[in-house]
């Protein structure tokens, strides 16, 4: 097949220019000047006023499920996505047994929802990587959550591990990254990965280091104490030798405005002591996640059936609602919660889709907004999601100016009101900040999509458009490509992308989401077969 008439945006960060390119078998087989594909036979696709580019990499991806429960997948397929990192805030649903699957389950609906008739019967990160390759919509790499794997050695416990258990958790470690995982994740504001102190994570990443993977923290604090949270995360890195890739590195609330200068000398300051250091970000001002991820670590000790019924307790509930009020909770990064900024996006229960696009504040009436909080989670059994509206637009222009910069759209899928970024992230950055302002140019926003993610993965055979590549290529118009998914209406897939292939297969062709499945795992460098 060749792709004649194009403009070539390679993923290096060089100029584009004219080229035809040639796919056979999968792979680039030749990357020409225009008419100049000698000895080349098969269809030719009219191209002409496109680019084409690598396909995309969300390096922060929570489609754990929707790779799995949904083929069509379009809210990914359609930016030109072609290989999504799972397994992200250090929780997932590999390695597991029966009794913490279900805890998860229900941990997470508000994050990937709980698909009914979906054949829950791996438990490995090895069988869960083999559903993947019975075909799948995009590609996918994966990380060993650690939330996952201190929940199967020390279940919802606050506190550290004995040695016995720490060895157990590295073996687990280990193990996913034998079966094909490429690092390891970690939730440090979520439950069970927020009781975890250094020594624990710096342990783990040991394992990590040891097997060629990376370590990618959803970090300690994004609001009263970034700083240090982010200085924390090097800290890590730097005592076990583990290569580092911050997950959505933003500088949230209003006290940060203007801080992310910051965050990125302490970065650049750490490469140049030789420490191995990337990131991802989204092109959005509003954080979102599950509702009840802003309660207080204790209030989660012990799982879900533990909290509800700490959330029934006249004593508890007044002691969270101080915290969450007046203190800080750490599940709201010490940040004292204004309700009008949190929105909620998704419930569980159908009697609560009223609540749905408002804030807690207007959703709650005549009624406490904490109150009506605490009590909106006790009756969707922990099931609702939520966006935190808390960004500042300078940070986020910022931080995709690092060198070490890539794209993740951090998209979460469930829910009547999901957060756009799950279907816009990468046309947004294309239209917005590339057209728009000008933040980036063309051939950097790509490389930032492509080559960065690919270098980071170790993949040596994805990311550029040259001969010897993979065939994962998304062709786009540069001057007609835009996010159309809002706060209002977040299901809308863009404009101006009409071809994705993923190993020479068309999954998206003329702009129509075909039915192929051509998607498959990439595994890590430890993986032994």
């Amino acid at each position: 097949m060749i792709l004649r008439g194009g403009v070539v945006v390679d993923g290096t960060g060089a100029a584009g220019y004219p080229a035809d390119v040639v796919v056979e078998r999968g792979w680039i087989s030749a990357v020409t000047s225009p008419g100049r594909a000698a000895g080349a036979a098969g269809p030719v696709v009219d191209v002409t006023g496109l680019v084409v580019a690598p396909g995309f990499v969300d390096m922060h991806s929570h489609s754990d499920l929707a790779v799995v429960a949904d083929p069509a997948h379009e809210a990914k397929v359609l930016q030109g996505v072609t290989l999504e990192v799972l397994g992200q805030d250090g929780l997932s649903y590999a390695p597991v047994d029966d009794a913490t699957l279900d805890q998860l389950r229900a941990q997470l609906a508000g994050w990937n929802g709980d698909p009914a008739g979906l054949d829950w019967s791996w438990r490995s990160v090895r069988e869960y990587l083999a559903r993947i390759d019975s075909g799948a919509p995009v590609n996918a790499a994966y990380l060993v959550p650690h939330g996952t794997v201190r929940l199967a050695v020390l279940g919802q416990e606050n506190r550290p591990p004995t040695p016995a258990e720490l060895q157990r958790m590295a073996g687990l470690v280990e193990a996913g990254l034998r079966e094909g995982a490429v690092g390891l994740s970690a939730g440090l504001t979520y439950t069970p990965g927020m009781y975890a102190d250094d020594e624990e994570l710096v342990a783990l990443c040991k394992v990590v280091a040891a097997a060629g993977g990376y370590y990618c923290p959803h970090h300690r604090n994004y609001g009263a104490t970034v700083i240090e949270a982010y200085a924390d995360c090097v800290t890590i890195a730097e005592a076990s030798g583990v290569a580092l890739h911050l997950a959505h590195c933003h500088v949230n609330f209003p006290q940060n405005r203007g801080r992310a200068g910051e965050v990125l000398a302490l970065l650049d300051a750490a490469r140049a002591r030789g420490i191995d250091v990337s990131l991802d970000s989204y092109p959005y001002l509003a954080s979102s996640t599950y509702l009840h991820a802003s309660l207080p670590s204790w209030a989660h000790e012990g799982g879900p059936d533990a909290t509800v019924a700490r959330l029934r307790d006249p004593a508890q509930r007044a002691r969270i609602l101080d915290e969450l009020e007046v203190r800080g909770s750490d599940g709201h990064h010490g940040v004292p919660v204004n309700w009008a900024t949190v929105v909620i996006t998704g419930v569980r229960e159908p009697a609560h889709e009223r609540y749905v696009g408002l804030s807690v504040a207007a959703a709650a009436g005549a009624v406490p907004p904490g109150e009506f909080y605490l009590d909106l989670l006790v009756a969707d059994r922990l099931g609702s999601s939520c966006r935190i509206e808390v960004g500042n637009e300078e940070n986020v222009r910022t931080v995709m100016t690092s060198d070490c910069h890539t794209v993740g759209s951090d998209g979460i899928l469930t829910g009547s009101r999901p957060h756009p970024r799950a279907w816009g992230t990468f046309p947004r950055y294309l239209a917005h900040y590339v057209r728009e302002l000008g933040v980036l140019t063309l051939e950097q926003c790509v490389a930032r999509m492509t080559s960065r993610p690919a270098r980071r993965l170790g993949l040596a055979d994805r990311g550029v458009v040259a001969a010897g590549y993979r065939a994962d290529l998304v062709c786009f118009d540069a001057e007609a490509v835009r996010d159309n998914a809002t706060y209002d209406e977040p299901r809308r897939g863009p404009s101006g992308i009409p071809h994705v292939l993923i190993g020479g297969e068309f999954t998206v062709r003329d702009g129509a989401r075909t039915d192929r499945l051509p998607g498959r795992t990439i595994r890590g460098p430890a993986w032994t077969g």
